[in-house]
């Protein structure tokens, strides 16, 4: 009978989608085992604990601060990204954004655009739970007239639906869409704000006027940890094992999948730090050192140059099996293919020296030598080591090209920027780039980078320290 009760409680668990606690198989496993697998695990399980991170702030916890809107609904930002904003690093402050957490366990959702002027930039970039991007709308890809896209899970099968111009098909049951409006200054947000309100999120039954399915389970979804936590606490893999529930392995990863079961890591099941051996327990946290201290060499060769940013962020098939890479893109978290966009990225000056507000420096475009775009351009301001933008008297977190006929051209007809914590002088001030007091870093942004960006022609110039 007792045997019944718990075979009962074990389908009961099944059928409704709750977690089931396991036990990892480790009592003949070795330390060294244990721990090369806690390395590979935490690599490949980082970016997807910290997508759940930012989800759950904009689309589970209705007490976040931060918080957007329920699943499968769009919450429009009529603003750009400031200091304020602090649950994305490295916020792109060119754009405002619209979001929508995409749930797609009952039924596909679908996206519908309206038709946007041929010279203003937009774009939708759709993500998976892992941080692969799945696919794009917009500008650079299906144009700017009006349009409709559906995304669908990993569990749906059929045929393309009437009216639906592109569909877009994701391994995880829940999405990012992250949508980008271009904004030429300050007195063009009235416009932005009537492209935003004909942006259209929605159910593919409730598009097609159709009964919809049956609804999905209700989640209670798991709490997430900080980022700081994500580095130091094992609850790290609890988190991971709740969204690898709502991430069916592909078939390149089956294998791996079973390596990581070995030690408790599974999707649905509770990662149970009281089953662990001290021994193996020990591991599993050496083997996350092990993984910290490879993805620190990833971002020494990001600093030095030997990885770009066109080399972390892409589809599953760009980035293959390569899962630093892909956790590398956390530093800038929703991050765009280099197709989409390239992120030039100041760390140190000409001499190799990291860059800090103590110093003061310049950044000069020779005459029609800016980057090569189909769109446009700009250069943003982010304190370290928080990747965030910074306060300053002149609320100026970045530089773009929309701007530049505000600027004071050089006498040859090129163009100076002045990047430092104080003012430059009045004369000077409308090229000026504020700094924190500190350390920082400086991201150039190539919205829609033309061919002789993509095919290394065209090279960043050079940031110089004023001596």
């Amino acid at each position: 009978m007792l045997y019944q009760k718990k075979l009962m409680s074990l389908l009961m668990g099944l059928v409704i989608g709750l977690p089931l606690t396991t036990t990892a198989a480790t009592s003949d496993m070795t330390s060294e085992e244990a721990r090369a697998i806690a390395k590979e695990a935490y690599i490949y399980g980082y970016p997807m604990v910290d997508n759940y991170r930012v989800q759950y702030s904009y689309f589970v916890n209705k007490n976040d601060p931060e918080y957007m809107a329920p699943w499968n609904q769009i919450k429009n930002l009529a603003k750009v990204y400031t200091p304020d904003d602090k649950a994305i690093q490295t916020p792109n402050s060119d754009t405002p954004y619209s979001w929508a957490g995409l749930d797609l366990r009952a039924e596909p959702v679908v996206i519908s655009v309206p038709k946007i002027e041929k010279e203003r930039y937009y774009s939708i970039q759709i993500f998976d739970a892992y941080t692969y991007i799945v696919g794009y709308a917009g500008s650079r890809t299906t144009g700017n007239d009006a349009g409709n896209f559906m995304v669908a899970g990993p569990s749906w099968k059929g045929e393309t639906p009437k009216g639906i111009d592109k569909v877009y098909l994701s391994d995880t049951d829940f999405d990012l869409a992250v949508f980008r409006t271009q904004l030429f200054n300050a007195g063009d947000m009235d416009k932005v704000k009537n492209i935003q309100a004909q942006y259209q999120v929605q159910p593919l039954s409730a598009f097609l006027g159709t009964a919809p399915p049956p609804a999905a389970p209700t989640i209670d979804f798991i709490k997430p940890i900080t980022k700081e936590e994500q580095k130091t606490s094992l609850e790290f893999f609890n988190i991971m094992n709740f969204v690898l529930n709502y991430s069916p392995a592909v078939s390149s990863e089956v294998a791996l999948r079973d390596r990581f079961a070995k030690i408790g890591i599974e999707g649905g099941k509770t990662f149970d730090q009281a089953a662990l051996s001290p021994e193996i327990k020990t591991a599993i946290e050496q083997g996350r050192a092990d993984a910290l201290q490879e993805f620190a060499g990833g971002v020494k060769e990001l600093t030095e140059g030997k990885i770009t940013s066109g080399d972390v962020f892409g589809s599953r098939e760009f980035l293959g099996d390569n899962y630093l890479n892909r956790w590398l893109g956390t530093i800038g978290i929703y991050g765009n293919a280099k197709e989409e966009a390239m992120y030039p990225v100041y760390r140190m000056d000409s001499a190799g020296q990291p860059l800090t507000g103590a110093n003061r420096y310049t950044l000069r475009f020779a005459p029609n030598e800016y980057p090569p775009v189909n769109a446009f351009w700009s250069l943003t301001m982010y304190e370290l080591p928080s990747s965030l933008l910074v306060a300053n008297p002149i609320n100026r977190y970045l530089i773009n090209s929309p701007m530049l006929p505000q600027m004071k051209k050089d006498a040859d007809g090129g163009l100076t920027l002045y990047i430092q914590n104080e003012s430059p002088g009045p004369d000077k001030e409308s090229n000026w780039l504020p700094a924190p007091k500190g350390p920082f870093a400086t991201y150039m942004r190539l919205y829609w980078p033309a061919q002789a960006a993509l095919d290394g022609s065209w090279t960043q110039p050079k940031l110089l320290k004023v001596k």
